[in-house]
């Protein structure tokens, strides 16, 4: 089941034909979740596959069926154009642990450079600048934890793939959706029903701590050094991250030194912890905490009027990392 045919009966075709050009074919090839999977951590073995290209189309609908506008579709469908491969690992490569933005920069140029994308927005009468940076739109994308398009997909993603929500589950979430303007009197999705809401608050973060569970963090840190390395013995070049994950692995399986951290990377399946460092090999890694606090029709904040939601995002960013890490 693709949770893509929950989003939009109708998909334009306008959409169909960006999603064929080689810019975004390439997403094909860089996954969800950031290289765990390629891990044998029992909470990867066995899950759906999911790529950053099917989750683009996604945002893409989703921003299609709550406004309709042209412009906004496809900034929302070409937002993931630059992640590189592995995605956030290369966010953790650079550092940027938290906010995880390092990687965006490059989006407007890889737009400009495609002439397969320029030929279709010229065709749709669109330009550059209406659609390479979808933080313009705030349907399809506003400040964390307001919803929209992008965190609403992956998370609806997400609860089919981890939390097991059947279809019909996740479609009584996004048919509860609506647009309303916020508190600044921008427009953002919100809920029609508190209980509902509620409930998808909830079951957010059950997700969200995936995400920052020990495995997660320590996999995309060492993976990023993995890769780092790759590039100072010129196994990597700046150019390959842009590729796709296949192809980079082919690299770094034909050189001894790479591949044996990259077998070793396959092979960590439990995780140690520690208040110090014991010797070098232990890490201490800060992470992203990602939640949601929507907005309920005539309510205001889920926080605000929830106080079962509250307590749980609450207990979700009280989460410490202040401890060492190392896999055995």
């Amino acid at each position: 089941m693709y949770v893509n045919s929950i989003y939009s009966s109708d998909v334009p075709e306008f959409v169909r034909e960006i999603a064929e050009t080689d810019i975004m074919k390439r997403l094909r090839k860089v996954g969800m979740d950031c290289g765990c999977e390629y891990t044998s951590f029992a909470c990867w073995q066995g899950l759906l596959p999911a790529k950053r290209y099917e989750h683009s189309i996604g945002v893409g609908l989703i921003t299609w069926h709550f406004t309709h506008d042209v412009k906004q579709t496809v900034a929302a469908l070409l937002h993931d154009v630059s992640s590189p491969v592995f995605a956030h690992v290369v966010d953790f490569m650079n550092h940027d642990y938290v906010t995880q933005e390092s990687t965006e920069s490059d989006t407007r140029k890889m737009i400009e450079n495609s002439q397969q994308l320029q030929d279709l927005l010229n065709k749709y009468g669109l330009t550059t600048d209406e659609v390479c940076d979808y933080h313009m739109y705030p349907i399809a994308d506003n400040d964390s934890p307001r919803l929209s398009a992008d965190r609403l997909e992956y998370t609806m993603r997400n609860f089919y793939r981890y939390v097991h929500l059947s279809a019909d589950e996740i479609a009584e979430y996004y048919n509860d959706l609506t647009v309303i303007r916020n508190e600044e009197g921008e427009y953002e999705l919100a809920f029609k029903t508190l209980e509902i809401a509620e409930r998808f608050t909830i079951h957010t973060i059950e997700t969200s701590r995936i995400y920052i569970q020990d495995a997660d963090r320590y996999s995309m840190e060492v993976l990023g050094r993995i890769l780092k390395k790759a590039l100072e013995l010129n196994v990597l070049t700046g150019n390959d991250l842009y590729s796709g994950e296949e192809e980079v692995i082919e690299k770094l399986m034909g050189n001894e030194e790479t591949r044996k951290m990259w077998e070793w990377f396959c092979s960590i399946s439990e995780m140690e912890t520690s208040a110090e460092a014991r010797d070098d090999y232990w890490i201490r890694v800060p992470a992203k905490k990602r939640y949601i606090n929507p907005l309920v029709r005539g309510r205001g904040r889920i926080m605000d009027v929830s106080s079962e939601a509250r307590r749980t995002i609450d207990d979700f960013l009280s989460t410490s990392f202040d401890y060492y890490l190392k896999a055995k």
